[in-house]
């Protein structure tokens, strides 16, 4: 594995991070973070996609690893959980997946429907439904068993 276009496709990742969180207004001193956790997010998928784990399951571990170390950052930082894991994962969405998808829609509903065509529409929309279900559990795992109260509910 090469480690030089990993890093900077990580760097390239943290852009997008950054400027999603200037997009929804967190405070600046929290962009550093969400660069950190966009490229750390998108670079840890990567090397397990490249150590043959299926997309999916890369997804979701990096999702869980960003959610963790969110959960820390939000205790140290007082800050909401969600003002460091919603622009790390902004990397790892499946754009490719969900266009590709539309494209196959598109051109059924102009040329008509064919097997090659259904089949890349069905493919393609389940790798996105099946990335963006590992991001989301990814993200709530963490937070379900770090969560502690200080009184009951009852």
């Amino acid at each position: 594995m090469a480690w030089i276009p990993l890093l900077l496709d990580a760097l390239w990742a943290a852009i997008p991070s950054v400027g999603f969180g200037m997009i929804f207004n967190v405070p600046r001193s929290t962009l550093p973070l969400c660069a950190f956790g966009g490229a750390f997010t998108y670079g840890l998928r990567e090397i397990l996609i490249n150590n043959a784990l299926s997309i999916e399951l890369s997804t979701f571990i990096a999702a869980t690893a960003i959610g963790i170390i969110s959960v820390f950052w939000s205790r140290r930082y007082v800050m909401p959980r969600p003002v460091y894991t919603v622009p790390s994962i902004i990397p790892m969405i499946p754009g490719t997946y969900a266009y590709e998808m539309m494209i196959s829609l598109v051109r059924m509903n102009s040329d008509g429907v064919s097997d090659v065509l259904l089949s890349g529409f069905i493919q393609n929309g389940l790798h996105a439904i099946s990335i963006l279900f590992a991001i989301a559990f990814g993200l709530v795992l963490p937070s379900m068993y770090y969560t502690k109260r200080k009184k009951p509910i009852i």
